[in-house]
């Protein structure tokens, strides 16, 4: 650690007030915390770079090591530059605890300085113009980008408050004053808050609430029903459980409407919104909070004069912020009274945006929804349940350490499970406080060398997990344990329709029909005798998937498991499908690649038109493109003013004639397209000798292939298209009978030698311009 600055006060007097000063003490904390996280990035990368040689002396194939090397590599990248930025935050902290001590040294002045009245009447340090932020330009600049390295970062939870209850309230139009339950079958899976004062929770079966409040308001979950093709509320659902079979669409449905509410009230461009779950959002607000940054303090627009993004930035011209009504996490008493720096504004600017998303949902949906604010998505996830209902919590980054003392291990995210048991029963406590005394090579040798370092980072509040706005389900089913068992097929296959008018429902909400996700796969789960079975296969791309055919798929996989013998009766039958992949985004149709026609195109000029009349219609400025009124024209050649010869002659063409012709018409008519060129006249020696009166429209109603003339256009077309047909019948009478022949006759024989070589391609008269070329 860098020496202290000497002061100006005797040694002993200096060590005195140091040792009594809180506030210093927790800026060497910060000093050593910081040198600790470098030390475990580099123990990262060192991993990291371990794994990356070990994986050339796997079994796997080329692709497999190319993609895990690429991987751990990108990996290496970003703890790389986590590591300057340690760096740059370290010399940061030193630099806060050599201006605390001068501060100190001088506190004579100081206390001069603030008894006498500020010019300005702020409440601001007489330090403040001298001092310089903690921040820096380039972490400010990192805000726009949303990294999850910068300081300044601030993220939000925001929570539903009893979500399924609330729900049930808001339909029903009930008070909030008023308990409530929502009941499935015997048992409760949410209260409202005003049930909760009186002591229940959904521990309690539906008698034990009512005797501990006789004014409860119970309502059952809706239920798909046997035979039914919908889920309903239903007043008999709960005596009905062999029959009925729970749904939380309805709640589905307000949750998208309340993601959809709160997406509305944050800028389109400026806005990183995680779905967590069904009552859960994530926001990264770091873009949003930047842009509000430039705006309310324009000093910080301008680069520094240097040019150096690694300058610290100007301290905040706001001595003193109001938290308005927000429940804040303190701070030691000492640590209060030091000015606020930005990473207290952006969390302030964060708490304003929150308050307002959150009365957006309140007024336009009626419910309400506690959230959390702070410098990671772990912090505000624990900010959010601190104090609920309709409350917001704000944890800086200075009172985060003190605000995870209180909070038990197995309260913090992914440490509710079997990990939290693990490290509760390893190291006999679920104190954060005392886990936190615990080195960290106790915990490699107890967790294993990742999880250790995430765990140690975790329970001193460091996360730089993402706010992924791309969140995807990636699989949905739909169950039922029976009781009593199902004993027949005829039985499971009713509760088979049930299960695909479940999911269906749920895939059109996905984006089914909008072809926005597919799912790959589907799998039926069939439990006997304590034994689980499935079967599953893909589902089809090739037809529409609807609720008819998820059933009929489900139906087969119920089949193959019933063939196998031993199924009834089935105590507990699933349906999920899976594997869910994006749609194909930015198809055209077919009349896209058509140009549309003028709505009321010129009339063909008749053959009797005088020349007084050519002279007087008005020439347009650009010449249409000619109207060839027949589908040949996308694949013959246009130029065939020179060929003579009859429909039958035209038919004697090998196919390999007509492909190179079709090849060329193809390639032109593209390279005219991206040109934007008109479309080639019809007949060549037409075109030569048109004049400026020329109608946009040919007046020869003779047939290009065949010389044969007709009094109409619409004869012509007729011809024409008959032309088409039998090319395309022809040429698949040659596939069919170069298909037909046997395999010795085409593949035996010496090339080129005796009649053999001459087989192939006729021989045909050259077209103008060509050249017979030589090889060997």
């Amino acid at each position: 650690m860098a020496s202290i600055l000497p002061g100006r006060v005797t040694e002993e007097r200096m060590m005195q007030i140091r040792a009594k000063s809180k506030l210093r003490e927790k800026l060497v904390q910060v000093v050593e915390k910081t040198e600790e996280q470098l030390q475990i990035v580099h123990e990262q990368i060192d991993l990291l770079r371990q794994r990356r040689s070990e994986i050339d002396r796997q079994i796997i194939t080329y692709d497999q090591r190319l993609r895990l090397r690429g991987e751990i590599q990108d990996s290496i990248a970003a703890r790389e530059i986590e590591v300057e930025q340690l760096r740059e935050q370290l010399a940061v902290a030193i630099h806060e605890l050599n201006d605390y001590d001068d501060m100190i040294q001088t506190s004579a002045r100081v206390a001069t300085f603030m008894s006498s009245p500020s010019p300005g009447g702020g409440a601001s340090s007489p330090l403040r113009d001298a001092r310089r932020s903690r921040f820096t330009y380039r972490q400010l600049a990192q805000l726009s980008t949303y990294s999850v390295t910068t300081p300044l970062r601030v993220i939000a939870h925001i929570d539903l408050d009893a979500f399924y209850a609330q729900c049930e309230m808001v339909r029903l139009g009930i008070p909030e004053d008023k308990p409530l339950a929502v009941q499935q079958w015997q048992g409760l899976i949410a209260v409202n808050y005003p049930a909760r004062t009186w002591g229940i929770g959904r521990h309690c079966n539906i008698t034990e609430a009512k005797k501990l409040c006789p004014d409860l308001i119970v309502q059952h979950v809706a239920t798909w029903r046997e035979g039914d093709d919908k889920w309903a509320y239903r007043d008999d659902a709960a005596a009905n459980i062999a029959t009925d079979k729970v749904s939380l669409d309805p709640y589905r449905l307000q949750s998208r409407k309340i993601l959809a509410t709160i997406k509305e009230s944050l800028p389109k461009d400026l806005q990183k919104v995680e779905k967590a779950s069904v009552d859960e959002v994530f926001l990264d607000l770091s873009a949003q909070i930047h842009a509000e940054l430039l705006r309310r303090f324009p000093e910080l627009s301008s680069p520094p004069l240097s040019g150096d993004v690694s300058q610290h930035l100007p301290f905040p011209s706001a001595a003193a912020l109001d938290w308005k009504n927000d429940n804040l996490i303190g701070l030691e008493e000492d640590e209060e009274v030091v000015d606020p720096d930005w990473d207290d504004v952006v969390i302030l600017i964060g708490s304003e945006i929150v308050r307002r998303v959150r009365a957006q949902v309140r007024e336009k949906l009626g419910y309400t929804c506690s959230a959390g604010i702070a410098n990671n998505k772990l912090i505000s996830k624990l900010g959010s349940a601190f104090k609920k209902p309709n409350e917001q919590t704000i944890i800086r980054s200075r009172a985060a350490m003190s605000f995870l003392t209180e909070i038990k291990v197995t309260k913090m995210r992914n440490l509710g499970g079997k990990l939290g048991d693990q490290v509760v029963s390893t190291f006999s406590t679920e104190s954060i406080k005392e886990l936190r005394d615990i080195p960290l090579d106790q915990f490699k040798a107890k967790l294993g060398d990742e999880t250790a370092i995430w765990f140690y980072n975790t329970i001193r509040g460091i996360d730089h997990s993402e706010v992924n706005s791309r969140t995807q389900i990636k699989s949905m089913l739909s169950a039922k344990s029976f009781r009593p068992s199902v004993k027949s097929s005829e039985q499971a296959t009713k509760w088979l329709r049930i299960f695909a008018g479940d999911i269906y429902c749920r895939l059109v909400e996905e984006g089914i029909l909008e072809h926005k996700r597919w799912p790959r796969t589907i799998n039926l789960y069939h439990r006997h005798a304590g034994q689980t079975r499935s079967k599953g296969c893909p589902i089809p791309t090739g037809k529409p998937l609807d609720e008819q055919a998820l059933f009929i798929l489900s139906k087969e996989l119920l089949h193959q498991i019933a063939a196998e013998g031993d199924t009834w009766p089935c105590a507990n039958l699933s349906l999920s499908v899976s594997g869910f992949e994006e749609g194909v985004k930015g198809n055209m149709g077919i009349g896209a690649f058509f140009k549309k026609r003028d709505e009321t195109p010129p009339p063909l000029r008749s053959s009797n038109t005088t020349e007084s009349e050519n002279v007087a219609t008005e020439q347009p400025s650009k010449k249409p493109r000619l109207d060839k009124r027949s589908i040949e024209r996308f694949f013959s050649k246009q130029n065939t003013a020179g060929r003579q010869g009859s429909p039958h002659e035209t038919q004697q063409l090998s196919i390999d004639e007509q492909l190179p012709e079709i090849a060329d018409s193809s390639r032109v008519d593209q390279e005219q397209r991206e040109a934007g060129m008109s479309e080639p006249e019809t007949n060549a020696s037409n075109h030569e000798n048109s004049g400026p009166e020329d109608p946009p429209y040919p007046t020869d109603l003779t047939c290009p292939r065949c010389k044969a003339s007709f009094d109409d256009e619409v004869s012509l077309q007729s011809h024409e298209d008959w032309h088409f047909a039998k090319d395309i019948q022809d040429s698949e009478r040659v596939k069919l009978a170069f298909a037909e022949q046997p395999a010795t006759s085409r593949s035996h024989g010496p090339k080129g030698s005796g009649p053999a070589s001459k087989r192939g391609r006729p021989r045909s008269k050259r077209e103008q311009g060509q050249s017979k070329l030589k090889f060997g």
